[in-house]
């Protein structure tokens, strides 16, 4: 399956027209999005947004990571008003499971023997939101990881990585020696689709100098 971008654009948005010196807010606690962002070169604050994260009842994965991104956008966005908002989600699906951060050591080593030695696909959810526009979209990559030993999971676990991951792993760091194939957006694995931010940014007008 290919890395796939649905789109969920409510309201309207600025018709091209180019609007610099925007404020953009990362509504998000996450260490690797903000990375991300200043990688690409973005400028931004960053404001959490405390929700419970928690699925409602019969929620399929994609629903859920758009509704935590259009909840985080607009929980930071009613105290932002004058400012554009980033709000993502990032849920991890294997089989019909759907996997965000572990609770405690024991539901990460779950996690990542339902991941071992299978396929899984790692689903972003982005939310845009501005005072004339909310434009909430969804991003998958496929993920397929090598078997891992119940060692190996013990280890990696003690390191502490897994603990505030989606899917109880992080790509970038010790987990990427059992990636062997990943179909679609690296990025979104790490945690934000930046090319899609991009391209959400600008459908809307908004640019900041360089």
């Amino acid at each position: 399956m290919r890395s796939t971008q649905r789109f969920r654009t409510q309201s309207g948005h600025l018709s091209g027209a180019r609007v610099s010196g925007y404020r953009l807010v990362l509504a998000s606690t996450s260490p690797r999005r903000r990375e991300l962002l200043r990688n690409a070169g973005l400028s931004f604050e960053v404001v959490p947004a405390h929700l419970d994260e928690d699925p409602n009842p019969g929620e399929a994965p994609e629903a859920l990571a758009l509704r935590l991104a259009r909840e985080k956008a607009r929980a930071v966005f009613s105290a932002k008003p004058d400012c554009v908002v980033l709000g993502a989600d990032t849920v991890v699906v294997v089989g019909e499971e759907a996997l965000g951060k572990p609770a405690d050591a024991r539901d990460a080593a779950r996690m990542l023997q339902l991941l071992s030695g299978q396929t899984h696909t790692v689903l972003t959810g982005v939310c845009l939101l501005g005072e004339h526009f909310e434009d909430a979209r969804s991003v998958n990559t496929e993920v397929t990881m090598a078997a891992i030993t119940d060692r190996e999971i013990q280890e990696y676990i003690a390191t502490g990585e897994p603990m505030d991951k989606a899917g109880a792993y992080a790509i970038q760091g010790m987990a990427s020696r059992w990636v062997t194939r990943i179909v679609g957006d690296y990025f979104n694995v790490v945690g934000l689709p930046v090319s899609l931010v991009f391209g959400m940014l600008a459908e809307h007008g908004l640019q900041q100098k360089t």
